[in-house]
């Protein structure tokens, strides 16, 4: 059975590394805010195994309007546990943390190619492709709750 729980900065960066960043270390895996008394992380896990993560910064997109916003960064799954409805589960785990801590919109660069995925747990666009580098293209997705 796959559990939800709140995780710590430092579990993050393997899958980071091993599924976001396979061309930077460990330590570019490190984001800024990781160590923000508002910022949390959440993760699905396997039995002991950490299967799936994602981080949530509060911070504001421009042209975003919302009342404590947050910004999702690093979401990612392993490759054998994917298609499987976690990530679907952990965003809606990390909506009810959102949710308790007065937020009512959240946001993320969501590279072009999970752009429809984000649609499907209800994200809406905002503007154009824009490039990150070195990872590539991305959109600005959000969702009112």
């Amino acid at each position: 059975m796959i559990q939800f729980r709140k995780i710590s900065a430092a579990d993050t960066y393997s899958i980071r590394q091993q599924i976001l960043r396979p061309t930077q270390t460990m330590e570019e895996c490190k984001y800024e805010g990781d160590m923000d008394e508002s910022t949390f992380h959440v993760g699905a896990l396997d039995g002991e195994k950490l299967i799936c993560i994602g981080s949530f910064y509060q911070e504001a997109q421009e042209g975003l309007e919302g009342r404590l916003p947050f910004r999702l960064r690093g979401m990612a799954t392993l490759p054998d546990f994917r298609s499987k409805g976690i990530g679907k589960e952990l965003i809606e785990y990390s909506e009810s943390i959102l949710s308790n801590e007065g937020c009512d919109l959240w946001w993320c660069n969501a590279r072009t190619s999970a752009a429809p995925y984000y649609t499907k747990l209800g994200l809406i666009q905002s503007g154009g492709i824009f490039e990150i580098d070195p990872i590539g293209p991305h959109v600005i997705m959000f969702k009112k709750m």
